[in-house]
């Protein structure tokens, strides 16, 4: 699991729940973000709504009929101790994951994609990238990975993150390409580096390694 920075104190963790704090977080989920047109200028190389296919898994876009899967990976502890997530009700995930169905697309600056990961057709976990930067001589984006404890262990991980890469060094042409997460998150330190990712800044709270696109070719041979 990558990019992780900490549940708020409370959420999830056997301490009480500030209701105030839960109403926030699903109206914060529901507002929708700033219009395109505001958001300044595109690139011409974007992803719309990609479709990844795997040796074994399928990355495409969330939908709703996701839902019960979706719950049951939020609603683990064990996914969301190294993750900013907390644990979700089963009318906040749903809110949750209806805001994820709208994060298809990478052409503007902080766009969002974030793709299902699916198994013979379940949803096993969540990937993600993070457009961070436009210029094409310096693109950078943030990688992320999810995967269900039940399914660990097993390569889908790397499987899912390689695929990410696929498309960030690929479609999006990035430069590099970084993941973030706690310093005590050893598993995705750990994926991270089986990837090719290197260390590149750990300041106590975030890790950060990262992998360019040169290094991606001479590891991956694209």
């Amino acid at each position: 699991m990558s990019r992780t920075t900490g549940a708020p104190p409370g959420a999830g963790r056997g301490g009480s729940r500030d209701p105030s704090t839960d109403v926030v977080r699903l109206i914060r989920d529901l507002v929708p973000q700033r219009p395109r047109f505001l958001r300044g200028p595109r690139i011409p190389d974007g992803v719309r709504s990609p479709v990844i296919v795997t040796e074994r898994l399928t990355l495409r876009p969330h939908r709703l009929a996701d839902a019960a899967a979706w719950y049951e990976l939020q609603s683990d502890p064990a996914v969301v101790e190294h993750l900013s997530w907390p644990l979700r009700t089963r009318a906040e995930s749903f809110v949750h994951l209806l805001n994820r169905t709208h994060h298809t697309r990478l052409e503007q600056r902080d766009d969002f994609l974030a793709l299902a990961v699916l198994l013979d057709d379940r949803l096993i976990g969540d990937a993600s990238l993070h457009l961070r930067s436009l210029d094409p001589a310096a693109r950078r984006v943030e990688v992320g990975w999810v995967i269900g404890p039940r399914w660990q262990g097993k390569g889908y991980a790397s499987e899912a993150g390689l695929a990410m890469l696929g498309l960030a060094f690929g479609q999006l042409r990035a430069s590099v390409a970084e993941a973030h997460m706690t310093p005590g998150n050893a598993a995705s330190k750990a994926l991270a580096e089986r990837l090719g990712f290197e260390e590149v800044a750990n300041d106590g709270t975030t890790r950060v390694l990262a992998i360019d696109a040169e290094r991606y070719a001479a590891l991956h041979g694209s």
